[in-house]
C-alpha cells in the first residue's frame, strides 16, 4: 500500500512534467524562444525559475544534513543568507540593469555578455570554455541523495536507475518546450518544494513533542550541547563563509543570472524580487533550519565515515508514508529543476557562444534551425555526460569527480561574479580586468583541487592552509579576490577598456515624456 501511494504520485508528477513540454512546443519554434522565452516571462514563473534553480537535492538532503550537524540551528543563518544576499540583493542589483543591458546589446547567455560588453569575441569563448568545463560536475551533484530516498520506498532498486529515470524525464520536457517548459514546471516543482518542506518541519517537530521540546533535547542530549542550539553555532568563521559562498556565488552563476535576460519588465522585475525572497526564507531557511535537528537521531556512525547524506534520510525514515511520498517528489523537483537550468544553459553557451563564433570565422554561418537542432542536440549530450558521471562517482567513488563537483560552483563564481557586476555598473571596466578574474577564480579553485587530491599540501603554510581549508573557503575568496582585483587591474590597464562604453551604458538613461493630467500649486507665469 506504501509504495502504490509513492508511485502513484510519481507518475502524476511525471505525467504533469512531460504535458507541460509537449504544451510549451509552440514557444520554442526558435532560438530566442527556446533560450529566453522570448524575454516575456512574468514574475511569479521568473522568480520561482530562480528559486528552484538554486535550491537543489544537494541542499536539501546533503548540505542541510552535513552543515546542520556542523553548526546546529545557526545553520538557519545559510538559509536567510541564501534568502537575502542570494535572492534580494541579487535581484535588486543585477535584475533591471542585466535585463536592460543584455538586451539592449544583444546577449542571451553569460559568455555572451562578456564578448559583447567588452567588444571581444575571445573573452565569450574564454567563458564559453569555463561554463562547460565546470557546470558539468556541478550538474552531475544534484542526482546525489537520491539513491537514499528511493529505497525508503523501493527497497533494492539501482542508484542508476533512479538517475536515468530522473535525467530521461527532464530531457523529455527540456527539449520539447524549452524555456517556457522549463519556467512553467519550475513553478510547479516550487510549489511542491514549499508544501513539502513545510510538511517536514512539522512532522519532524511533532515527533520530537514540538519546537520547545526539541531545542532542548538538541541541547542536552548525547550527540548535541548548548552550542547546537545556540545563536551562532559552534565555528561560527565557518558558518560565515559557507553563507558568503552559497548566497553571494549566486551572482556569478551562468544559470542563475540568465533568469534576469528573460523577465518581461521592470514591474515584473520588482515583484519577482519580493517572490523569490519569499521563496528562499521558506524553502531554504527551512531546509537548513530542519538539518539543525540532525543530532537528535543515530547518525553517528555514518557522520564518522563522512557520510553527512544519511542525516536526512535517517530524520524522514520514521515519517508517515505520505510524508515520504512528498518528499520523494520534493527532491526530484528539486533536482529536476535546477538540471533543467544547467543542461539548457550550458547547450545555448556551447552552441550559441563557442561553435557559432568558429563557423563565423570559417565563413559558415548557422540558421536558426541548425542552431535549434545543435542546442537540443547538446542538451541530450549534457544530461547523458552528467549522468554517467553521477553513476560512476557512485560506483566507484572517484575522487577526482567528486573534487569536481566541490570547486564547480567556486570556480564559476570566482570567475565571473566581479567582471560581470562590474560590467553592469562601471565604465572603466577592461578587458585585461576581465582576464584577471578568470584566471584568479579558474586558478584558485584549480589549486584547491590539487590540494584535496594530495598532489601537494600547504598545510605547513598558514595563510594559504586557511585559504585552502576546503572548496567553501577557497570560493569565497575567489569571489572577493575578483571584486578587489577587477578595479585594480581596471585602473592600469585603461588602454584595454572598450571604445563604447558610452553608446552601451546609454540604455539605462532612456527618458520619456508624459502629459500632466493633474497639478497642485499655481502654473508658472511667464
Amino acid at each position: 500500500m506504501d509504495t502504490i501511494i509513492i508511485t502513484a504520485l510519481l507518475v502524476v508528477f511525471f505525467g504533469i512534467m512531460i504535458g507541460i513540454g509537449v504544451y510549451c512546443r509552440k514557444h520554442s519554434t526558435d532560438v530566442g524562444g527556446f533560450v529566453l522565452g522570448g524575454r516575456s516571462i512574468g514574475p511569479w514563473l521568473t522568480a520561482f525559475a530562480f528559486g528552484t534553480s538554486y535550491f537543489s537535492a544537494v541542499i536539501f538532503v546533503g548540505y542541510a544534513g552535513q552543515f546542520g550537524w556542523n553548526f546546529g540551528l545557526a545553520s538557519t543563518w545559510i538559509g536567510l543568507g541564501n534568502a537575502f544576499i542570494g535572492s534580494l540583493l541579487a535581484w535588486v542589483v543585477l535584475g533591471r540593469r542585466t535585463r536592460i543591458m543584455t538586451q539592449h546589446i544583444g546577449s542571451r547567455t553569460m559568455p555572451d555578455f562578456f564578448g559583447n560588453r567588452f567588444g571581444s569575441p575571445a573573452l565569450k569563448i574564454a567563458a564559453s570554455c569555463i561554463t562547460f568545463i565546470f557546470l558539468i560536475p556541478y550538474t552531475a551533484s544534484l542526482y546525489n541523495g537520491l539513491s537514499r530516498l528511493f529505497s525508503m520506498a523501493y527497497e533494492g532498486v539501482d542508484y542508476s536507475v533512479c538517475v536515468i529515470v530522473m535525467a530521461a524525464l527532464t530531457g523529455v520536457y527540456v527539449l520539447l518546450g524549452g524555456y517556457v517548459a522549463t519556467a512553467i514546471n519550475d513553478f510547479i516543482q516550487g510549489i511542491i518544494m514549499l508544501v513539502g518542506i513545510v510538511a517536514v518541519i512539522g512532522s519532524v517537530l511533532h515527533a520530537h513533542g514540538g519546537l520547545n521540546a526539541a531545542i532542548e533535547k538538541l541541547a542536552t542530549g548525547e550527540n548535541g550541547g548548548w552550542e547546537y542550539a545556540s545563536f551562532l553555532g559552534a565555528d561560527p568563521v565557518f558558518l560565515l563563509f559557507v553563507v558568503l559562498l552559497t548566497s553571494l556565488g549566486t551572482w556569478g552563476l551562468p544559470q542563475m543570472v540568465g533568469k534576469f535576460y528573460a523577465i518581461k519588465d521592470e514591474d515584473a522585475i520588482k515583484k519577482g524580487t519580493v517572490i523569490s525572497t519569499v521563496f528562499a526564507v521558506i524553502v531554504a531557511g527551512g531546509c537548513y533550519f530542519l538539518g539543525g535537528f540532525g543530532r537528535l537521531y543515530d547518525v553517528s556512525n555514518s557522520v564518522a565515515k563522512g557520510d553527512f547524506d544519511a542525516i536526512i534520510p535517517e530524520m524522514l525514515s520514521t515519517l508517515p508514508t505520505i510524508i515520504i511520498a512528498i518528499v520523494i517528489v520534493l527532491v526530484l523537483s528539486a533536482s529536476m529543476s535546477t538540471l533543467s537550468s544547467l543542461v539548457l544553459t550550458s547547450s545555448s553557451t556551447v552552441t550559441l557562444d563557442f561553435i557559432a563564433p568558429i563557423c563565423e570565422k570559417k565563413k559558415k554561418t548557422l540558421d536558426e534551425k541548425k542552431q535549434m537542432f545543435i542546442i537540443r542536440a547538446f542538451i541530450v549530450v549534457f544530461i547523458v555526460i552528467s549522468a554517467v558521471i553521477a553513476i560512476m562517482q557512485y560506483q566507484n567513488k572517484n575522487m577526482l569527480i567528486a573534487q569536481m563537483m566541490g570547486v564547480s560552483w567556486g570556480a564559476l563564481a570566482g570567475a565571473f561574479l566581479a567582471p560581470f557586476l562590474y560590467g553592469l555598473y562601471w565604465k572603466k571596466t577592461t578587458r585585461a580586468a576581465v582576464v584577471t578574474s578568470f584566471v584568479f577564480g579558474v586558478g584558485l579553485e584549480i589549486v584547491q583541487l590539487l590540494i584535496s587530491m594530495k598532489v601537494f599540501s600547504v598545510a605547513n603554510i598558514p595563510v594559504l592552509s586557511f585559504v585552502f581549508r576546503n572548496s567553501l573557503f577557497s570560493g569565497v575568496f575567489a569571489m572577493v579576490g575578483g571584486l578587489i582585483l577587477v578595479p585594480i587591474v581596471s585602473l592600469l590597464t585603461q588602454k584595454t577598456a572598450p571604445t563604447n562604453t558610452d553608446e552601451i551604458f546609454s540604455c539605462y538613461e532612456r527618458t520619456a515624456t508624459v502629459t500632466v493630467t493633474d497639478s497642485l500649486g499655481e502654473e508658472k507665469k511667464d
